[in-house]
């Protein structure tokens, strides 16, 4: 039986192990630009300079966007008291500052948590979680977000981010030299082989790059539901709500751009789509089954 510890140390190892895995990408991206282009030595300061113009504002105020995205209201702290209480007791126990509540009006039950660190976070819920999950399942569910948080999940998923924003860019700036001029140098190296390989290179490397993403992204899924369970010292709790969560449905402002902030695919809902189904390397979220599964051997 794995405890809390090796769990969280396992997943925290494969999140950065995934996230080196870009680096030679990037690095064979800018290889070729600057053997097959003159000049192409100025791709990558580009390339880093709009990736990181489009992360800031992300990162800055990304969490304000999603909110709004899914018509979150703050909530009430007299309405929703046992909402308060329980996240009180969460971030007291996680000795990390009280983050802002939402409450999300829709019958299906899911959760996220969002902001750049502990003290600018911010949790939704929706009342169909609310109304859905007994007082140990919601202290489930709050405790993995609040793990989300503690973690400083957003701000790792913000750096994945980047560096998966870089592959893109690299990739497309090289396509377009490709299709629009070749180098000019004696030596031939804009055709024959390379050429081939440089395309081969500029389809596959963002495709690549998006998976190493989806992986970590399930990955610290699986951390934050270790962490929610010794956070709680109840994993049946978190265990039982996500049996809950199977059966959910997809929510009203379901988007693909915010799914992985989610607890659950809410997307597709408990039933995941067929992408998870088939192939998992597609998927935002580990399969619920193995979730609780992994929540029961602890």
């Amino acid at each position: 039986m794995a405890s809390f510890w090796d769990v969280q140390r396992a997943n925290k190892t494969k999140s950065w192990l995934l996230m080196l895995l870009i680096f030679p990408i990037v690095a064979g991206l800018v290889w070729f630009a600057g053997y097959f282009f003159t000049g192409g030595e100025w791709v990558l300061p580009i390339a880093i300079a709009f990736s990181l113009l489009y992360s800031a504002g992300g990162y800055f105020l990304g969490d304000k966007l999603v909110l709004a995205m899914h018509g979150a209201r703050a909530a009430d702290e007299t309405k929703d008291a046992y909402l308060y209480n329980t996240v009180e007791g969460l971030a007291l126990a996680a000795q990390i500052p009280k983050p802002k509540l939402y409450v999300i009006e829709d019958p299906s039950p899911n959760a996220f948590a969002t902001g750049r660190d502990p003290k600018h976070a911010s949790i939704a819920v929706t009342s169909g979680l609310l109304k859905t999950m007994n007082r140990a399942e919601l202290e489930g569910v709050l405790g993995h977000e609040m793990s989300h948080i503690r973690n400083f999940d957003s701000r790792f998923m913000t750096l994945v981010i980047v560096l998966v924003g870089l592959v893109a860019i690299l990739a497309n700036m090289i396509g377009r030299g490709m299709w629009y001029g070749r180098s000019d140098n004696s030596e031939g190296r804009g055709s024959g082989a390379l050429a081939i390989v440089g395309l081969l290179m500029v389809i596959l490397a963002p495709l690549l790059a998006k998976l190493v993403q989806l992986a970590i992204s399930r990955s610290r899924e699986r951390l934050a539901d270790a962490s929610a369970a010794q956070l709680t010292r109840n994993p049946d709790g978190l265990a039982s709500a996500l049996e809950k969560l199977k059966g959910g449905t997809p929510l009203k402002s379901a988007s693909e751009t915010t799914a992985a902030l989610f607890i659950s695919d809410p997307v597709h809902g408990g039933r995941q789509g067929i992408g998870s189904r088939v192939m998992g390397l597609f998927a935002t979220h580990p399969p619920l089954d193995e979730r609780i599964k992994a929540l029961k051997e602890m």
